[in-house]
């Protein structure tokens, strides 16, 4: 029996079975991760596709703004204000280069045309100031008053009292120079708030700087006629 047995023919052999585990824990990171990507990827998606609507609408509300505007520059056709001083009367004006003040009184009349056709204009908070070379010397208000289309108007101010004046070298010997001659290179400047009207619409307010170089004959009774003054246009800086 057993040379039996040791000629019997075996089949391969049986190998055992393999034993899987698995890691709860892993298997849900990986699922939290899924489900966080794909939350990401939405943010990210909807995030730009947000910005994009933006930009769209705020290049939609530029072109009509443009549009609005460059219709309403055809129909109202706006032009620039001209300013013009008529009238100086100055009969007074003095430097004391010891104490360095100025002693002044100037009479000014302004002329104020505004050339359009379909627009009204609001003129708010005026100031009138007074140069001397680079110095200021004084300074004086006006009454606010509202300009109807292709109208002239006439306002009128003065300038009196004395001021500390601080002038250098050149300008002493400029002062010299206007004293001989009797006819004295003052500056004037306008500072206001303007607005236009068109209708029941009123434009939001600009500050245009205005400035009037001005030659200004002495009025004494032995002046010349040759010193007389010239009206002068005023240069307009919108």
């Amino acid at each position: 029996m057993a040379n039996g047995l040791n000629g019997a023919s075996y089949g391969p052999p049986i190998k055992p079975p393999v034993k899987t585990y698995y890691s709860h824990g892993r298997r849900g990171s990986d699922v939290g991760c899924g489900i966080c990507g794909c939350f990401s990827s939405c943010l990210l998606c909807c995030g730009g596709c947000l910005v994009n609507i933006i930009c769209n609408i705020l290049i939609g509300v530029l072109v009509c703004l443009g549009v609005v505007a460059l219709i309403l520059w055809f129909i109202l056709r706006p032009n620039v204000v001209k300013f013009q001083v008529t009238e100086a009367d100055l009969t007074r004006f003095e430097f004391d280069p010891r104490s360095h003040n100025l002693h002044y009184n100037i009479s000014l009349n302004f002329s104020i045309r505004n050339p359009n056709q379909r627009l009204g204009i609001h003129y708010d908070q005026l100031e009138v100031r007074g140069y001397y070379g680079d110095q200021r010397f004084s300074a004086a208000n006006m009454t606010s008053f509202y300009q109807g289309h292709k109208n002239t108007t006439v306002v009128g101010t003065e300038l009196n009292g004395q001021k500390l004046v601080l002038l250098g070298a050149g300008g002493r010997r400029d002062f010299r120079e206007d004293r001989r001659s009797g006819v004295y290179r003052i500056d004037v400047k306008l500072r206001f708030k303007l607005r236009f009207k068109f209708g029941f619409l009123n434009s939001w307010a600009v500050r245009p700087k205005i400035k009037c170089h001005l030659k200004v004959p002495l009025s004494t009774s032995s002046s010349d006629e040759r010193f007389q003054f010239h009206p002068t246009k005023c240069h307009v800086d919108l």
